[in-house]
């Protein structure tokens, strides 16, 4: 069952905190980071891919996720995605210090050596350097860590708080405020 609110006659709904340029800031960085890990994530992805193996589907899945929560954060005001962008940012983070580092078995350095082939393109012919892939899969990491450092911190600025105000104020904040109602019962 959907919700549904009922508004004092007369009031509009509005949210002060959105207002802030503050939170209107912390919006705008925390979809940038998405986006930048995204860019970063797809020069991976496609100038490493036929050293990828497993990792290709789960590249693309946190482009998509991050691409869909972007969208929600920047549009919607969707406060309820920074977490999930934050939980997100923690296991991507673990990920490419994984990789990045070698603690699994052999890192994307270590493949510049004698033995090696080298990374072929998602478009055929060479793809990125090994150091080049390192590089950036390291940068995923401070990336990440700024993601869950600013999504918490978002979150903490109450996106989602709720006012009733006057039509007439909130038109003057810049809300689309509805037209009051005309045409109710006649007084006598």
């Amino acid at each position: 069952m959907a919700n549904h609110r009922t508004v004092t006659p007369g009031y509009a709904v509005v949210f002060p905190n959105r207002e802030k340029a503050a939170s209107k800031a912390m919006k705008a960085l925390v979809v940038a980071i998405l986006l930048v890990t995204v860019g970063l994530l797809l020069i991976v992805t496609i100038g490493g891919w036929s050293q990828l193996e497993g990792m290709k589907p789960l590249n693309l899945f946190w482009c998509i996720a991050y691409l869909i929560i972007a969208f929600y954060i920047f549009v919607r005001w969707a406060r309820g995605m920074l977490p999930i962008a934050a939980g997100l940012g923690v296991l991507l983070l673990m990920i490419a210090l994984v990789a990045g580092l070698g603690l699994s078995g052999t890192s994307w350095f270590d493949r510049s050596h004698d033995g090696f082939a080298a990374a072929q393109s998602l478009f055929g012919g060479n793809g990125l350097s090994a150091n080049t892939l390192g590089t950036v899969t390291l940068l995923i990491v401070p990336v990440q860590v700024l993601l869950v450092l600013l999504a918490l911190r978002a979150f903490a600025q109450g996106w989602n708080v709720e006012q009733e105000v006057p039509i007439d104020e909130a038109r003057e904040r810049g809300y689309r405020a509805p037209e009051p109602r005309s045409g109710g019962p006649a007084a006598a």
